[in-house]
C-alpha cells in the first residue's frame, strides 16, 4: 500500500476535524445498524486524537470497547477513477461503513489501512462514512490484554504495557483518488562508491502492457533516468543522507501504456548504507554511536493524536540537546515523524507493538506466557502481519536503520524461540535493504539466560541498574552494569542500550541525592554514561525516557511515568542540560 502523495495522477483531501462520536456500551451498534442513519445523542469528536483526555467522566476515559465515530464528506465532481479512504491509524480494532454499507475490518492499531469506496459513490455525491473503533485488546491482539470484571460489576482492561491505552482515530484520514490500474509498491536500495552513489528500484504495477520511467531529481534537477520495472541510477558526485544532514532526492516512477502516462508516484530518498561490522553499526561505511530516546507519542489532551506542531517542537529539542536517533517505542508511529527524521538526518530504530509478551513482569497472571489461549499460533499470525505491514511501509525511509520486533518479551524459553525464531527470518526477507532485526531484551534474561538476542544481528537492551535494581546504589549499579554489559560484548555483537532512566519529579531536590530528585537523575545519568564509555561494543544510549508520558494510574506512577529528561509539556528537567553537554561535545 503507497501513502497518500499528490501527484499528477493521484490526489487526496483530508477529512480531518470534528466527526460526530458516541460510546457503545452494551455493543448494539452494529445489531441496532447505527451506521445507516446519522448517530443518535452524538457529541462532537476530534480527528485526529484520542478521545480519553478530551472526556472528564473516569469511566469513559478508561472506557473498554466499542465507540462510534462518523463524518459526511463529498466526493469531488472531478473524480471518475478509483475513490479510497485511508486510515493512517485506528486503535486498536476499526470497521467502516459508506452509507450503511460494511466494507471493511482492521485488526492493528498503528499502521495504515485504506477502504475501496469506488463502487459505492459517484463524483459529487455526498456520503456517510461510519467507523468503529474497538480499543479491547486480547491475547491475540498487539499489544496484549485481557479483559475482566471489577467488584463493582464493570468491565476493566488489563493491559501488560506501562504506557496508557489510548484509543480512538489517533493520525489523519484521507479521501484519496487514483488510477484504477497503476502504480501498486515501490522498492529503493541505495549503494554508495567513493563519490558515487546509485538508486536501485523496482516498481510492481498492474498496467497491462505498461512502461516503467524512473527520474531521479535533486532540488529540481534532473540526475539519472532509467526505463523499466526495474533498474539502477547512477549518481555522480552524490551528496550521502548522513546524520543531521538528511540530503534527499526525489524519485519519480511514471507508468504509461500504449495511449500515454497512467500513473505516477514520488517518493523522497536519501542515498546512505547500513550495515553491522562486528561490534560497529555503520552508516555510510562509518562507525556510528546513537545518542537519544526512547519516546512516545503522547502529549496532553490529544494523548496519542498526531500533531505537526507539537511533533516540530520534539524534533526542535531533539536537536537542541544534541540527539542523533529514537526508538518509535513501543509500536510504529505516524510516517509523518519518519518523514522528519528523513529530513533532520535522525536515526531511528523502528518497533513494531509487540510489547507485553510477558506474563513474568505482571504478577497475579497464574500463567505462562506461550501457550494455547495466550500468546499461540493466532497471535504469531497477527505478529507476522504487523512485521510485514510495517517494512512495507518504512522500509524506504533512510532513517530507518533498524528493526526491532518485540519489547520486552520473554526470550529465555524453548517456546520463546520457537516462536521468535521465524519472526525474525520473516522481518529479514521483508525488507529489501537488510537492515539489522532484533527484540529489546528485558532484565530478566541477561546475558548467559536470554535465547532469543543470540538470534538477533544486534542486541538491545532495556536496564534499569540503579532503579529498578540497585536502587539508590549508584556505586552497585555501575559495578553490575559494567559486568553484564562485558558479557554481552563478548557475543561479538553491537550493544544498544535501548532504555535507561530513573523516575524523577521536576522540582524535587535532595542533597544527598535521593531517588525520584533532580539531583539523583543526574547523577544516575553520569554514572550509567561513565560505564558506557568503558566499553567499545556499546555502540548506543537510548535515555528512557524523552519526556514524561501517561500511564495507567496506580501506586508505581506519580501522574504517569516521570523519567523523561523533559517533562510532558516538554520543558527540561536539570538533566536535559547535562545531557546536552554530553551530546553536544560529542561526534555526529
Amino acid at each position: 500500500m503507497l501513502r497518500p502523495r499528490e501527484t499528477a495522477t493521484r490526489e487526496h483531501r483530508r477529512l480531518d476535524g470534528r466527526w460526530a462520536f458516541r460510546f457503545d456500551p452494551d455493543d448494539v451498534g452494529v445489531d441496532e445498524d447505527w451506521a445507516a442513519r446519522p448517530l443518535r445523542d452524538a457529541r462532537e469528536m476530534a480527528v485526529p486524537a484520542s478521545y480519553n483526555d478530551i472526556v472528564t467522566r473516569r469511566e469513559e476515559r478508561e472506557y473498554v470497547g466499542a465507540v462510534w465515530y462518523q463524518t459526511e464528506l463529498r466526493i469531488p465532481r472531478g473524480w471518475h477513477e478509483r475513490v479510497l479512504v485511508h486510515f493512517e491509524s485506528v486503535t486498536h480494532t476499526a470497521t467502516v461503513w459508506v452509507d450503511g454499507v460494511r466494507l471493511a475490518e482492521h485488526q492493528g492499531g498503528y499502521l495504515p489501512f485504506e477502504v475501496d469506496i469506488t463502487d459505492h459513490v459517484d463524483p459529487g455525491d455526498t456520503v456517510r462514512l461510519t467507523v468503529r473503533v474497538d480499543n479491547t485488546l486480547t491475547w491475540h491482539t498487539l499489544p496484549p490484554g485481557v479483559v475482566e470484571t471489577t467488584a463493582a460489576g464493570e468491565r476493566a482492561q488489563r493491559y501488560f504495557h506501562d504506557f496508557f491505552n489510548y484509543a480512538g482515530i489517533h493520525r489523519p484520514v484521507r479521501l484519496t483518488s487514483r488510477p484504477p490500474a497503476g502504480i501498486v509498491d515501490v522498492d529503493v536500495m541505495t549503494g554508495l562508491a567513493g563519490r558515487s552513489g546509485w538508486v536501485d528500484y523496482a516498481v510492481d504495477h498492474d498496467v497491462e502492457g505498461g512502461r516503467v520511467r524512473a527520474t531521479l531529481t535533486d532540488a529540481g534537477v534532473t540526475v539519472a533516468e532509467a526505463v523499466g520495472d526495474r533498474g539502477r541510477l547512477d549518481v555522480a558526485d552524490v551528496v550521502a543522507w548522513e546524520i543531521g544532514r538528511g540530503h534527499l532526492y526525489e524519485l519519480t516512477v511514471t507508468v504509461s501504456d500504449a495511449g500515454g502516462p497512467v500513473d505516477e508516484y514520488r517518493l523522497p530518498v536519501g542515498i546512505r548504507t547500513v550495515a553491522v561490522d562486528g561490534h560497529r553499526l555503520l552508516l555510510n561505511g562509518e562507525p556510528v554511536y546513537l545518542r537519544g530516546f526512547g519516546m512516545h507519542e503522547d502529549h496532553v489532551t490529544i494523548g496519542k493524536g498526531h500533531n505537526d506542531a507539537l511533533w516540530l517542537r520534539d524534533f526542535a529539542l531533539l536537536e537542541w540537546i544534541g540527539a542523533n536517533s529514537l526508538r518509535t517505542s513501543h509500536y510504529p508511529y505516524s510516517e509523518d515523524v519518519l518523514d522528519m527524521a528523513d529530513r533532520a538526518g535522525v536515526l531511528v530504530i523502528d518497533e513494531t507493538p509487540a510489547v507485553g509478551l510477558n506474563t513474568a513482569l505482571f504478577g497475579g497472571l497464574g500463567a505462562p506466557t506461550f501457550g494455547p489461549g495466550r500468546v499461540d499460533d493466532e497471535t504469531r499470525r497477527h505478529h507476522a502481519e504487523e512485521i510485514a505491514a510495517l517494512i512495507a511501509r518504512d522500509k524506504n525511509h533512510p532513517c530507518v536503520v533498524a528493526w526491532s520486533i518485540a519489547n520486552e518479551p520473554e526470550s529465555h524459553t524453548d517456546e520463546a524461540v520457537a516462536y521468535f525464531g521465524p519472526l525474525l527470518e520473516e522481518a529479514r526477507r521483508a525488507d529489501p535493504q537488510r537492515r539489522p532485526v532484533g527484540i529489546v531484551n528485558v532484565m530478566l534474561a541477561p546475558h548467559g539466560r536470554c535465547r532469543v538476542t543470540p538470534l538477533c544481528d544486534l542486541v538491545m537492551l532495556n536496564r534499569y541498574w540503579g532503579w529498578y535494581t540497585h536502587t539508590g546504589d549508584l556505586a552497585s549499579a555501575a559495578v553490575a552494569a559494567r559486568a553484564e554489559l562485558e558479557a554481552w560484548a563478548g557475543e561479538g555483537k553491537p550493544i544498544i542500550v535501548t532504555e535507561y532512566g530513573a523516575d524523577t519529579l521536576p522540582g524535587l531536590h535532595a542533597l544527598p541525592a535521593e531517588p525520584w530528585s533532580e539531583e539523583y537523575q543526574i547523577e544516575y545519568l553520569e554514572a550509567m554514561h561513565e560505564v558506557f564509555d568503558g566499553i567499545e561494543a556499546v555502540v548506543g544510549e537510548h535515555i528512557w525516557n524523552f519526556a514524561d508520558f501517561a500511564t495507567r494510574s496506580g501506586i508505581m506512577r506519580v501522574g504517569g511515568n516521570r523519567k523523561g529528561v523533559f517533562t510532558r509539556d516538554r520543558q527540561p528537567k536539570a538533566a536535559a542540560h547535562v545531557v546536552r553537554r554530553r551530546w553536544r561535545s560529542a561526534a555526529p
